[in-house]
């Protein structure tokens, strides 16, 4: 069972003080079936005036905090160690029923389908149903095809006519501007994955966390070189939600950790919030995924404060 250290270093340096801020944190781990987390802390400078700690609809942790000291540089270093299991064998081997079977138990509810999936089945902030989008799905979803079979299929095609390019699309680029330009980031991808299969009547979630990735041979992981990750899960009757990654092609299985789900990235956004002052801003957001078994997790967060410590601009 593998077991990893996850740091999410979240900076923002402001113009000006701000005297009074407020911000929503999706930064904790969950704990499933496949992922126990052994230890989480959260280290935010200046420290909270306030801080609120809930479950949102989904059962994702939430953590509101108020900073009403003024500050002109606010810092949030979460950091957790978690063991991951594998995924289910089934959900990489399944077919699963025909797909438009399990379109029509999802509109008969109350029926066999549970609430939590027959919401996402329904446009979402961020992610419209239309008729391009389904369009662009049906050549995986022939008549009478079990729905993880084409669903993989999909996954497969969104890698293989879509390119990764970070300089593509911005946040305010819409899933249909990423179907018709064919590029984005693993975010765009995600949602343009929902969009198809809601579109097609099938119930779909979007999956934010992070992914274990691999150096370049001979070299060493490096610390902050990570980021966050998105992809998909998709109900299943029989199977529960089954997870697919359009950005690598693959179905997780113990390198994608989990910090939540929801609609789309609206309801698990790692960090949002409004400032009082602050003028203009700049952030940065390092990630390290690290296997246990190279790092102490006491020694990853000094490694983190120290690098930081050295990167801050000295005052005027």
């Amino acid at each position: 069972m593998p077991r990893y250290h996850v740091l999410h270093d979240t900076i923002y340096h402001y113009g000006a003080p701000v005297s009074l801020a407020q911000h929503l944190l999706h930064l904790v781990p969950r704990e499933t079936e496949q992922q126990h987390v052994l230890h989480h802390e959260l280290s935010i400078q200046p420290e909270p005036t306030e801080r609120r700690i809930r479950q949102n609809w989904f059962g994702t942790e939430e953590i509101h905090i108020t900073v009403s000291e003024p500050h002109d540089t606010l810092r949030v270093l979460a950091a957790s160690t978690v063991d991951l299991q594998g995924r289910p064998a089934a959900h990489r081997e399944a077919a699963g029923p025909a797909w438009e079977e399990v379109v029509a138990s999802l509109a008969r509810y109350p029926g066999d389908a549970p609430l939590d999936a027959v919401e996402c089945t329904q446009a979402s902030p961020l992610v419209p149903t239309a008729e391009s989008l389904r369009a662009w799905a049906n050549p995986s979803f022939k008549a009478g095809r079990p729905l993880l079979e084409a669903a993989r299929e999909l996954n497969s095609r969104l890698f293989e006519e879509f390119t990764f390019d970070p300089k593509a699309t911005t946040v305010g680029t819409s899933v249909l501007q990423v179907l018709q330009q064919k590029r984005g980031v693993c975010q765009d991808f995600t949602h343009l994955m929902l969009g198809a299969l809601r579109s097609l009547g099938l119930a779909a979630r979007y999956m934010s966390g992070y992914l274990l990735t691999s150096p370049p041979p001979g070299k060493p992981r490096l610390i902050g070189a990570d980021a966050s990750h998105a992809w998909i899960a998709l109900w299943c009757p029989g199977h529960g939600w089954v997870e697919f990654d359009p950005t690598n092609d693959c179905q997780p299985q113990d390198e994608h950790i989990v910090l939540g789900w929801g609609r789309d990235f609206t309801d698990v956004t790692p960090m949002r919030g409004v400032i009082l002052g602050g003028a203009d801003h700049e952030v940065t957001v390092e990630v390290t995924v690290m296997p246990a078994e190279l790092h102490s997790l006491d020694s990853l967060i000094e490694e983190v404060s120290n690098r930081q410590d050295a990167s801050e601009p000295e005052a005027a």
